[in-house]
């Protein structure tokens, strides 16, 4: 059940907006790292990785980061509840990341076959913990209103504020303690950030009244977690560790025969469980057809992420190689770049959020299917422009540096885009999930962001073969998904079924 407030937001806000920043602190932090850390020489504690390589293990990190939520998303909906999974999210993640740390100590861990083990370990941790973590706090966001209540979208966009201060300060704080002291104490710095987090959820627990508890047990009278329920955090968050170091020893020794028929087992084995818990979770023509429209515009958002992911693979690369970083005679860490996206959020939210308010009062705040098109519309303007910047580089021959503003002016504009099409589309999942499955929904829904985050590292390597250019084919994509999304409109919002 909803808090009930006459004006203003739920209490429960602020505890979730501050849980979920310094989990973005910590994610973004080692996510700003992840490339160039790879792509540093050995004796700098990195791996020595070529450009190929490193975009391959940040794509497939990415992209598992936001499919795993499907599994945490049933485990919350069906056994243990949105709260314990945050918590048992949370522990996870900051255990990765202290692995991570220790991966990088090249100083303590000179061997480096154990040092890769150990990284491996880390992000593999840090993906289960954070399937875990990310369905299940956006799900109390949306379980803090009733679905007709306009401060919702509103309610949405302040907390994808606090995701993105968190993304603001960590490439300050752990992008320039890895760059400029030593790669351990970027991670370092992650995993204190996500315990922070944890402990800032616990103290204001009792914010959230009964939101988020075990299924079933707020029918009981209980408002809290008990004893029990904490064995189970500990008992989840170990075995995760366990679960991982199993599944690397098993890939590392069998073949490639076994990792293929494995993979594809899983996939198709996880299809059909989801397939098989929206079926029974969904009743009724209503319910079906809000189940359709998120589907349909989980494809759309493949697109828009393939691009706006560019952010921490391609653009990493080209501010790292084809940027002039300096003023004077200091060098702007690459890292900061990633300070722009979150800079613009915080400035640009609660903007958004009032004209989403405002509008909504007049009758005039356009369907989710416009702001998709719209963030589409956005996009394809931004890698038409990013296209240009490359085009410099290329005409100028080797060692050619560009103005850093280029990539300024592109990370804006898929800022705006992102406030046009990510809060809308957490805060659209919650009002049109059947009640049962919001959390697998949620799930879905960051499935969507995993494929894009894949595409986003692979889609430079596939253009390659057919001789494409990857930021123009962007550009031409969404231009292409922004005019669909205009012509699917009046249909989807038919299916909507009166939710906005």
């Amino acid at each position: 059940m909803s808090e009930k407030v006459n004006e203003g937001h739920p209490k429960g806000l602020s505890s979730l907006f501050f849980t979920e920043m310094w989990e973005r602190f910590s994610y973004y932090g080692m996510r700003a790292l992840l490339t160039i850390f790879l792509t540093a020489e050995l004796a700098t504690g990195g791996f020595g990785m070529n450009r190929a390589d490193s975009l391959a293990i940040y794509g497939l990190f990415t992209a598992l980061v936001y499919l795993t939520p499907i599994i945490g998303g049933w485990f919350a909906d069906n056994l243990i509840g949105q709260r314990k999974s945050i918590y048992i999210g949370g522990i996870t993640m900051a255990i990765g990341q202290f692995l991570l740390a220790a991966s990088s100590s090249a100083s303590i861990i000179s061997d480096i076959d154990s040092r890769l083990s150990i990284f491996y370990l880390g992000l593999g941790v840090l993906i289960l913990g954070n399937g875990f973590f990310k369905p299940n706090i956006s799900t109390i966001v949306g379980d803090l209103y009733e679905n007709d209540d306009p401060r919702k979208d509103g309610g949405f966009t302040i907390f994808y504020m606090g995701i993105n201060i968190g993304a603001f300060l960590s490439p300050f704080i752990a992008g320039t303690l890895g760059e400029k002291v030593g790669w351990p104490y970027g991670f370092l710095s992650a995993g204190i950030g996500m315990l922070i987090g944890v402990i800032w959820f616990y103290w204001r627990r009792n914010t959230l009244v009964t939101l988020g508890l075990p299924p079933g047990t707020a029918d009981k009278g209980r408002t809290s977690l008990i004893v029990k329920d904490w064995r189970d955090i500990l008992f989840y968050s170990a075995a995760n560790l366990l679960i991982v170091y199993l599944v690397m020893n098993f890939w590392g020794a069998t073949s490639d025969t076994i990792h293929t028929i494995t993979t594809w087992s899983i996939g198709i084995a996880g299809g059909g469980f989801l397939a098989f818990s929206i079926f029974k979770g969904t009743t009724g023509n209503t319910e079906w057809s809000r189940v359709l429209v998120i589907i349909i515009l989980a494809f759309f958002n493949i697109v828009f992420w393939a691009g706006f992911e560019q952010a921490g693979g391609t653009f990493n690369l080209f501010a790292a190689d084809n940027t002039d970083r300096f003023i004077g005679s200091f060098e702007i860490p690459v890292t900061w770049f990633q300070n722009i996206n979150p800079i613009a959020i915080v400035t640009l939210a609660p903007i958004f959020s009032l004209i989403w308010f405002k509008l909504s009062k007049s009758n005039l705040n356009p369907r989710t299917p416009i702001k998709f098109a719209m963030a589409m519309f956005i996009g394809a303007i931004a890698f038409y422009i990013m296209s240009i910047a490359q085009d410099l580089v290329n005409d100028g021959g080797e060692g050619t540096l560009i103005s850093p503003m280029w990539l300024v002016v592109v990370y804006v504009l898929l800022t705006i885009g992102e406030l046009m099409l990510s809060p809308i589309g957490l805060s659209m999942v919650t009002k049109l999930s059947p009640r049962k499955i919001t959390s697998v929904m949620m799930g879905v829904w960051m499935a969507s962001f995993a494929l894009g985050n894949y595409l986003a590292a692979t889609l430079e390597s596939i253009l390659e073969t057919y001789e494409f250019e990857l930021y123009p084919f962007i550009a031409m994509l969404m231009m292409i998904s922004g005019g669909c999304l205009l012509i699917l409109t009046p249909i989807l919002n038919k299916f909507m079924k009166g939710i906005h």
